[in-house]
């Protein structure tokens, strides 16, 4: 005789729990086939009307299925009979059933489920809404999880309109608007910033079969974001149903201040970590602070470069947190400083450019002593020439250690500020500079948190702090 299968007593309970989830599945999809037959009228149906009922009704099907998985996981907490009170320990008794409908990615989900309460402790509790993580309201957190990251990418009202059409749920551009000013609310630079591990993992791809350490480019510029002050808050004044033709308003153009860290792989920029905002200079040495503090950046692999334009409170800043890296003057801000002498000197000519050509090719060279000693012997035209020689010898003078491009261009650093220019367009200009748009500082700033950690690749990190937060409140 063979030997007998002994099966456990809690694989037959689990295997039973699964066929019988498979049958409610099996029969919540057949009421669903029966809705999608009532819906073809057409003998021989085209494929677009196929797919349009489909699409119509899938919903119902998916948050119908959700539904049944649901009830079925947690069907101890429909049944629950009693429940101990969070604040005295008395016992509750479970009150009727209250229903409740949530709004989710895969459509609606009806709940039915017992209430308790404590009448002297003024407490309440759904255990079943608990065990969930149910939020508050009807849409679920991956509802507005997807808006956001749609309206990180369009304007609010063309946002809603895609979100509707892609998903089903219907979502007003005010309430995304909420929901994403609730999302990046006090949002800091490395709650929106990759962990170490993850900046080593890049660098590691880049540094892969070469023998020197890869170069790691901080730029530092900022973009000018339109902003519309506090004050045009609220109701305008005059009659409540007219709405007057022009804001009583003016716009102010306020600059976004921004960083950002990223390697170079030959011709290719990899990025790591930018962080842009309406802030101040101290507010941005901060900001770099807290990256230094948090180690974030691992510099002893690899090669630090710092690239910025001529304003000293940057180098300030540069000195204080990095002072080993290399600096570089951005070569667009030193050849706008000759071609300024140029034109004042010899104006709009063909001898201006080949001067000025000629000047940027010694630079290039090395030669800082013949560019300083020239200017020094210019014989200025006007008192504007004269200005520009003097504050062009000054700004090449203060930066000397800033200018050796041909050391730098062989050390494989980069010479100018484009990969930052490059982060203030893709971050900044898209969303913010649109016709017509003026933005609240407040809600510039969360929207520019936004897009940076889009960008940054913690786009769901910066959510789960979200949904933590949402949960203890």
């Amino acid at each position: 005789m063979g030997c007998a299968e002994i099966i456990s007593l809690p694989e037959v309970r689990a295997r039973k729990q699964s066929d019988a989830l498979r049958q409610q599945l099996h029969a919540r999809f057949d009421q669903w086939l029966d809705g999608l037959e009532e819906q073809f009228q057409e003998p021989e149906p085209t494929l677009a009307a196929v797919t349009e009922i489909v699409w119509t009704l899938r919903q119902a099907l998916t948050g119908g299925l959700t539904e049944t998985m649901v009830t079925h996981a947690y069907r101890g907490e429909h049944t629950r009979k009693q429940v101990n009170c969070a604040q005295c320990d008395r016992l509750l008794p479970a009150r009727g059933p209250v229903r409740r409908t949530v709004e989710t990615m895969v459509g609606p989900v009806e709940l039915e489920r017992p209430y308790f309460s404590c009448t002297g402790c003024r407490w309440g509790v759904y255990p079943l809404d608990d065990a969930l993580g149910l939020a508050a309201g009807r849409n679920q957190l991956d509802v507005p999880q997807a808006a956001a990251k749609l309206v990180i990418a369009v304007p609010y009202e063309e946002a809603q309109t895609v979100f509707r059409d892609l998903t089903g749920v219907g979502l007003g551009s005010e309430r995304m608007h909420t929901l994403t000013n609730h999302m990046a609310e006090g949002l800091t630079v490395l709650d929106g910033a990759p962990s170490r591990d993850e900046i080593e993992r890049r660098i590691a791809a880049v540094a892969a079969g070469r023998h020197r350490r890869p170069v790691l480019v901080l730029g530092m510029d900022g973009a000018y974001v339109p902003t519309r002050p506090d004050s045009a808050r609220g109701r305008r004044p005059g009659q409540g149903r007219q709405r007057a033709k022009r804001a009583r308003w003016h716009g102010q153009w306020r600059d976004a201040k921004g960083v950002r860290f990223s390697l170079m792989d030959g011709d290719r920029i990899v990025h790591l970590l930018s962080w842009h905002q309406g802030q101040n200079e101290e507010q941005r040495g901060e900001a770099l602070q807290q990256v230094k503090k948090a180690g974030v950046i691992p510099e002893d692999q690899v090669r630090l470069c710092v690239v910025a334009d001529g304003a000293p409170w940057r180098w300030k800043h540069v000195k204080a947190l990095v002072p080993q890296a290399r600096h570089v003057l951005d070569d667009y801000h030193c050849a706008d400083s000759i071609h300024k002498v140029a034109k004042a000197q010899y104006g709009h000519s063909l001898h201006a450019l080949e001067w000025a050509e000629a000047t940027m090719t010694r630079l290039y060279l090395g030669k800082m002593g013949a560019v300083l000693g020239g200017l020094g012997r210019m014989q200025a035209q006007s008192a504007e020439a004269a200005k520009a020689i003097a504050n062009c010898q000054d700004s090449l003078d203060d930066h000397r250690q800033r200018l050796d491009y041909r050391k730098l261009r062989r050390g494989g650093y980069p010479l100018g500020s484009g990969g930052m220019e490059s982060a203030n367009k893709f971050i900044c200009h898209v969303r913010l500079k649109r016709s017509g748009a003026w933005w609240y500082e407040v809600n510039s700033n969360q929207m520019l948190a936004l897009r940076c950690a889009k960008y940054n690749g913690t786009f769901d990190q910066v959510f789960v702090r979200h949904q933590q937060r949402q949960r203890s409140a």
